[in-house]
């Protein structure tokens, strides 16, 4: 389910919701766009978020603190990074296989 993110909530805890005016598959930092998402899902059990790839991400200070959809997030491990993908529609600094720790929630 490629540009989409799918969200598996184990807790039965109320969380905020996210603002409509961010965009919902991108990385903020310091309330710019930092990174785009594609292929997240969200794991509420062991508190991570798992991203099959982050594109466009040069601006994208690790290890800062960064924020996806309402979350805080904590990138602890990159499998793969690269620069450009000659045949791909995605530029800049590409990660995948990424596992980001869920500090918190963002407050709007």
């Amino acid at each position: 389910m490629e540009g989409q993110s799918s969200e598996k909530q184990t807790s039965g805890a109320h969380t905020p919701q996210p603002s409509s005016s961010r965009e919902q598959e991108a990385l903020y930092q310091g309330n710019r766009i930092v990174a785009r998402v594609l292929e997240a899902e969200v794991d509420m059990e062991a508190k991570e978020v798992r991203i099959g790839k982050i594109y466009e991400s040069d601006q994208l200070m690790i290890p800062e603190e960064c924020e996806y959809q309402r979350y805080r997030l904590l990138i602890q491990r990159i499998a793969f990074a690269s620069k450009d993908e000659k045949d791909g529609p995605h530029r800049g600094r590409i990660l995948r296989g990424v596992i980001a720790d869920i500090m918190g929630y963002r407050e709007q």
